[in-house]
């Protein structure tokens, strides 16, 4: 405590702060649960699912309702940028010339609910049930990113100063893959500019367990399509005689790794950057129990590449996996069918510093190198991102880690995650800035899954973070 006093008064002297008003931020939102609780299931219960063509008017309704929010704020700027797609919600606080500006992302667009019938209530009329909120985008994204919203608000709403120059930037199309968030970076670099990102869309290691994610992976996401003759055959008159696209496709996929893990693709690890002490360091500190890994998903062993815990698999190596294959006869009964074709969607999580585009050439060089004469081969690229890397040594990665300890009462862990947030390698491309990854959620929220959920406690305590981290982050900087 005596350095965190010592950190209060070099700032309130510098910045001339009252530390002794701060806390009354902290008192609004305590004082405010229930209003941030309703003001969030209204967003909630806007079905902004952004594959649906049909959701447009629900996509505008949830943009218009944050620019409502932000308008409430009394910022210096709210605007409503129209793109060729989703709208992009934007705000701005920016006073002062000697503090750092934050910009925050987030994005208002949900995945599809879909199987309904899994949901064990409405996926858009959210409930709280055993201390969780109940709907689709509790936790990815509208919740947590509504934490910052909120913790702006108790800012302004008890009559302090924000500390430090905001941005605000939400989006409508992340789960499309943002195709149009990236050429508005690229228009709007000036009004965008900042000395870091701050986004909630990761998760903390466990409950009561802050951590920090530092690292994301990239992504290359491909398909093939593996056609042989003009139409599907009866499998007992041809079987024998004509290639079958679903055994070759098989065959091929089988080819790509070896039994250790490690993926066959020529050239697939040339530029992939080993890990580090402290990044190995980093994993062995986390209080990862294998063996309820392994209970919670009914499985006997873990499997991956040789040499690698199983942290360290699923988060900083890169993967090849199968995520779809389909084709020939798949009703009710049997059909005795050679299909004509077969198709499959692979996708590759990468890391530091390997290209996407350049995977996605080796990987269909190499299908195309492995596929028999005896088909025809087709290989297309879907989408991909570049994997990132937040300094550890960044002065707002230590004043989010400050934030989370003050408010959780615990020490921040940091870690590197599996998935793929793009727009983070496009942050640093287009903006030059680091991003904090602050994260409020589980990996157990049922993200993209039937009975998503959030926990009502951490969208308290995210609000509580976001806070502090504003009021902290000048300290850090002087």
């Amino acid at each position: 405590m005596a350095n965190m006093a010592g950190l209060k008064e070099a700032e309130a002297k510098h910045y001339n702060f009252n530390w002794n008003t701060m806390s009354e931020s902290q008192s609004y939102i305590d004082q405010n649960q229930d209003k941030f609780l309703n003001e969030l299931f209204q967003l909630l219960r806007i079905p902004s699912i952004s594959t649906d063509s049909t959701k447009k008017d629900a996509i505008q309704d949830a943009a218009n309702f944050l620019i409502n929010q932000l308008n409430s704020l009394n910022l210096n700027r709210v605007e409503l940028f129209d793109t060729p797609g989703n709208p992009i919600v934007y705000g701005e606080h920016c006073p002062y010339e000697d503090k750092p500006t934050v910009l925050i992302y987030g994005h208002y667009d949900v995945q599809p609910a879909d199987p309904l019938e899994l949901w064990t209530s409405e996926p858009f009329e959210p409930v709280i049930k055993e201390g969780n909120i109940f709907a689709r985008g509790a936790s990815d994204d509208k919740g947590q990113a509504f934490t910052h919203v909120k913790a702006l608000e108790s800012f302004v709403k008890s009559g302090q100063p924000i500390p430090v120059n905001v941005k605000i930037i939400l989006e409508g199309e992340e789960e499309i893959g943002s195709p149009n968030l990236v050429p508005f970076l690229e228009s709007h670099a000036d009004l965008l500019a900042c000395d870091m990102v701050l986004i909630s869309d990761t998760a903390m290691f466990g409950k009561d367990q802050p951590s920090i994610t530092y690292g994301l992976r990239g992504l290359a996401y491909m398909e093939v399509e593996v056609v042989g003759p003009n139409r599907d055959l009866h499998s007992g008159v041809y079987g024998g005689a004509v290639e079958n696209p679903l055994n070759v496709l098989c065959e091929m996929i089988a080819k790509m790794k070896n039994e250790d893990g490690e993926i066959r693709i020529e050239g697939f690890y040339d530029s992939v950057v080993p890990l580090t002490g402290a990044d190995r360091a980093a994993s062995a500190a986390l209080p990862f129990d294998e063996e309820g890994y392994k209970k919670s998903l009914e499985i006997e062993e873990v499997h991956g590449e040789k040499g690698y815990t199983t942290l360290e698999r699923a988060s900083a190596r890169p993967t090849l996996d199968v995520n779809g294959i389909w084709g020939g006869y798949t009703g009710e009964g049997a059909k005795t069918v050679l299909p004509s074709k077969a198709n499959a969607k692979i996708s590759m999580r990468l890391v530091p510093d390997q290209n996407p585009k350049e995977i996605a050439k080796l990987f269909a060089a190499h299908v195309q190198k492995i596929a028999p004469k005896t088909v025809k081969v087709k290989v297309t690229e879907h989408h991909g991102g570049f994997a990132s890397i937040t300094d550890l040594d960044f002065y707002g990665l230590k004043a989010a880690a400050k934030a989370f300890e003050e408010i959780y009462q615990k020490e921040v862990l940091f870690s590197r995650e599996g998935g793929s947030i793009p727009i983070v390698a496009d942050f640093k491309r287009v903006l030059g800035v680091e991003s904090i990854l602050m994260g409020f959620g589980l990996t157990s929220n049922a993200i993209h899954s039937p009975n998503e959920h959030f926990s009502v406690e951490d969208f308290h305590r995210g609000i509580k973070t976001s806070a502090k981290f504003f009021e902290l982050l000048p300290g850090f900087n002087a």
